[in-house]
Formats: structure tokens, C-alpha cells, sequence
């Protein structure tokens, strides 16, 4: 759609480039495999980096791994307008999680620009580095580098190849040793606009094409090691046995007892990885290590699921005879959209005669991170039965055009 009296989007050239880049990393007919700090997702960023530079932008990879793009306004001390989001995947993923939001921002800026219009201050487009966390087990890494977020030991983090993260950055291209000479300017983001897709099956279900955010729920992440005894399995008697797998199997079933307890709230418990050692048919397991991920909006019951879940831990390694370490991977707070941003996407979405219903973000994005440097904003794409982090991962391109033709109308208000 057109905004009155403006130069619309491209649809054309939008969707060319979400297919371009769907192409590296292909597995299957519609999936992505584009871990970070890989082969692909170099590959992927040098494609992305192009079209900025073809759109008008100044671009430039940071140290942290991040791909940014600037387009100069007016006032250039004036705090910068951002947009974006990431364009790594999960080892199964889709070709739309977080790539609209970064080919959406990238058409918005390059029809400002081709409409002639000059934003009154600079409009950055980042495509940041490692936001799925899969390889690694800590997400959200290029966002909170660019921010001074980062925590100690993180560079060291290994993958399952047990190449660390600082191997990968340096393969990737980029000096981990430029990072001590980093410091993040407050106030330098004024603000920051992230479109996505939903992720989940609420669009769908009110029939909207797009949404609103009202919020993102905090995500706590663990990694559980619990260590038992190995043992033969045709000869140790079931009373005797250490057996760490099944007091893992014990937390996996506990944990989702928790987050179903109260009906109708958004709580959520997932155990996505799981090893098990030594990993042989007639040995009794002697040491599992496992993923731990359950997110809120309500920051008390949260905390209270993880004192549960820390004392059912406790209490099945007492029962079994194991040991447990947990290492906290991730701990944020629930994040609230800023509320002038919700109301100038209301009114632009009226303009386009829509009425975008407000919902919040069970997934974690890198404007969490973001929400603790400058005020943001969110854009939910409709996904079809809300399938992400999988090759079925489906948005219609007609709702792809109307969420960035909101991001569009949006930051031209915010730059005016």
C-alpha cells in the first residue's frame, strides 16, 4: 500500500532478496541452515552488505560481528533512528525469522531514499550478529557487544565442534581484540524498530495480518549437568544404579508440569539439547547435560517456576544419588514497548485501514536488548500455524508488505 503523499515500498524487489538469500544455506526445499559465525552466514551477510550499499547506505561490519548500514540525516548528532534484526538461523530454520526484519528495514530506508526524502537524523540498519544463540548457547551476542552487554568468558564459549566463539569471529573476519577499545555512547540510539515475524499462531487465529508488541517475556536459560556412575546394564540392579539419564528424564517431565500448572498463562518450559554419556546401549548413563529454557511476562511467577524447578533438581539427584552443576546461560526481565511507539504504529496502521491487535513476545529478539539502551518498537508478521524455527515456516508476502510498509511509515514520522 502507499502512504499519502509518499513513495511507497518495492514488493517486487522486497521478496526478490528474501528468496536471494534463502539460497545460502538451503537445506530441503524451504529450509535454512545459517549458524552463526559460519561459512553461510558470512556468505549471507557479504549479499546483505551489497544491497545496502546498492540501496544508498554506508556499510560496515563491526567487531562484534554486526552488519551496519547508515543512512546520514540533517542533524547528525541528533540520536539515531535503528532498525533491524538478524539474519542467522537455527540449524533447522526458515528463510523469514529475522530476515524481513532486516530486507524489510533495507526497503524501507532505500524507498525514503528514492523518494527523495531526507531523514532528519541517521537512520541505521543493523543486522546483528548471533541472535539465535543455538551454536554457542548464549543468543542475543552482536546486540549486547554493540551495547557493552557482554559478559566474561563468552569469547571462550565452544560449540559442539569445540571451535570457541573467539575462533569463529576471527574466521568470520572480525579482531575480538578491538573489543577492549570499545565503549557504547548513552543516548546515542534514540530509538529502535524491529519487524519479525509472529512466531506463534495468534495473527492467525484473530485473522490480522499483522500485530503490534506490546512486550517481551523474559528468558531464562540453563545448562543442567547432572553426573551419576556408569555401570553394565545386564548386571547393576535397578536400586543401585546412579542412572543420570533418568533423573534427567525426571526434571524434563517436572519442568513441564510446572509451566502447564496455571491454565491460560503464558508460561513455557522447553529441553531442547540433550547428551548423554557414555552414549552406549549397555551402559547405564553416567552423565547427562541438558538445555533448560522457560520464559514469563510475569517476572513473580518466573522467579517462582525457578525456585521450583531448582528444588526438583535438587531433590532428583537426592533421590538418584547424582551430582548437578547449572551454569545460567541467559537471565532477562520482561521488556515493555515503549507506549509512543505502539500509539504512532496504531495511527499509521489506520492510515493504511488497519486496526493491528497488540500481543506479546513469547520469543526473545534483539530489541530485549535494545528496550535497556532506548525505546523500542515491534511489528508481528501472521505466520502460518505460527510454525518458526522450522523449513515450514510460512509468511504470505502480501503480510510481509503491509508489516514493512508500517516500519516504513513509521520511521519516516520518527525522521521527519
Amino acid at each position: 500500500m502507499e502512504a499519502k503523499g509518499k513513495t511507497g515500498i518495492n514488493p517486487q524487489r522486497l521478496h526478490g532478496r528474501i528468496l536471494e538469500l534463502a539460497q545460502i544455506g538451503k537445506i530441503a526445499d524451504t529450509g535454512v541452515c545459517r549458524l552463526a559465525l559460519s561459512q553461510e552466514d558470512r556468505a549471507g551477510v557479504e549479499l546483505v552488505r551489497g544491497w545496502m550499499t546498492e540501496a544508498g547506505l554506508t556499510a560496515r561490519i563491526d567487531p562484534f560481528g554486526n552488519l551496519i548500514g547508515v543512512l546520514e540525516g540533517a542533524d547528525q548528532a541528533a540520536p539515531v533512528l535503528m532498525l533491524g534484526s538478524h539474519i542467522d538461523s537455527q540449524p533447522y530454520g526458515g528463510r523469514y525469522d529475522g530476515v524481513i526484519g532486516v530486507l524489510g528495514a533495507i526497503e524501507a530506508v532505500q524507498s525514503m531514499i528514492e523518494s527523495g526524502f531526507r531523514p532528519s537524523r541517521n537512520i541505521e540498519v543493523v543486522a546483528f550478529c548471533d541472535e539465535e544463540g543455538c551454536r554457542f548457547n548464549k543468543g542475543l551476542f552482536g546486540v549486547r557487544g554493540m551495547t557493552g552487554k557482554l559478559e566474561e568468558g563468552e569469547l571462550e564459549r565452544a560449540d559442539k565442534n569445540g571451535m570457541t566463539r573467539r575462533e569463529a569471529l576471527l574466521a568470520f573476519g572480525c579482531d575480538p581484540g578491538l573489543f577492549a577499545g570499545y565503549e557504547f555512547q548513552e543516548g546515542r540510539i534514540g530509538a529502535f524498530l524491529e519487524l519479525h515475524i509472529e512466531q506463534g499462531p495468534v495473527l492467525e487465529s484473530l485473522g490480522e495480518p499483522i500485530g503490534i508488541v506490546s512486550g517481551i517475556s523474559g528468558p531464562v536459560w540453563w545448562t543442567v549437568e547432572m553426573t551419576g556412575f556408569a555401570g553394565h546394564a545386564g548386571s547393576v540392579p535397578m536400586a543401585m544404579r546412579q542412572d543420570a539419564l533418568v533423573g534427567c528424564a525426571k526434571v524434563i517431565v517436572g519442568l513441564n508440569a510446572l509451566a502447564c500448572r496455571e491454565p491460560g498463562a503464558p508460561t513455557v518450559g522447553t529441553v531442547g539439547s540433550l547428551t548423554v554419556f557414555p552414549d552406549s546401549r549397555n551402559i547405564i548413563p553416567e552423565k547427562v547435560s541438558f538445555t533448560v529454557d522457560f520464559r514469563d511476562m510475569d517476572l513473580a511467577r518466573r522467579n517462582a517456576l525457578e525456585k521450583e524447578l531448582l528444588a526438583l533438581i535438587e531433590e532428583t539427584c537426592l533421590e538418584h544419588g547424582l551430582t548437578y552443576t547449572i551454569r545460567e546461560d541467559t537471565k532477562s526481565d520482561p521488556r515493555y514497548c515503549a507506549p509512543e511507539l505502539r500509539a504512532l504504529m496504531r495511527e499509521e496502521a489506520a492510515e493504511m485501514g488497519l486496526a493491528p491487535p497488540e500481543l506479546m513476545s513469547g520469543p526473545f529478539h534483539d530489541a530485549l536488548t535494545m528496550s535497556y539502551v532506548c525505546d523500542y518498537g515491534m511489528i508481528f508478521v501472521r505466520c502460518k500455524e505460527g510454525i518458526s524455527h522450522n523449513p515450514k515456516e510460512y509468511s504470505a508476502p502480501e503480510d510481509i508488505e503491509l508489516g514493512v510498509d508500517l516500519l516504513y511509515r513509521t520511521a519516516l514520522k520518527l525522521t521527519e
